[in-house]
């Protein structure tokens, strides 16, 4: 019962991890994204090992499945405000990078 448990747990500790998430990229704090990410990663590692090994009762599966919906939805979320922060960036690297180019050809203006 112990893992099981500990498989309900992890995702709960997942989905509120990935909600913490999307209220960062809400407030537009991406600074602390990367941790959270990592923290979630661990948590997916940890479950990938626990699941095989565990057999839900169907409350405990009605659980995990109402955590996973919800952290469906804030990934979802999360990647709709990221995504743009994203492209943004690589547009002002892009643009970064042709006026070095230009600077290098043309030589840097006086």
């Amino acid at each position: 019962m112990a893992v099981t448990s500990e498989v309900v747990h992890c995702y709960s500790e997942l989905a509120m991890r990935v909600s913490l998430m999307a209220e960062l990229a809400r407030g537009k704090e991406w600074g602390r994204l990367p941790e959270l990410e990592a923290q979630c990663s661990a948590l997916v590692d940890r479950l990938k090992v626990l699941q095989p090994l565990v057999v839900l009762d169907p409350a405990q599966y009605d659980e995990m499945r109402r955590l996973i919906a919800r952290i469906c939805v804030g990934q979802e979320e999360v990647s709709g405000l990221v995504k743009p922060q994203i492209e943004e960036l690589i547009a002002r690297m892009g643009s970064l990078h042709q006026q070095r180019s230009l600077g290098k050809a043309y030589g840097r203006p006086h």
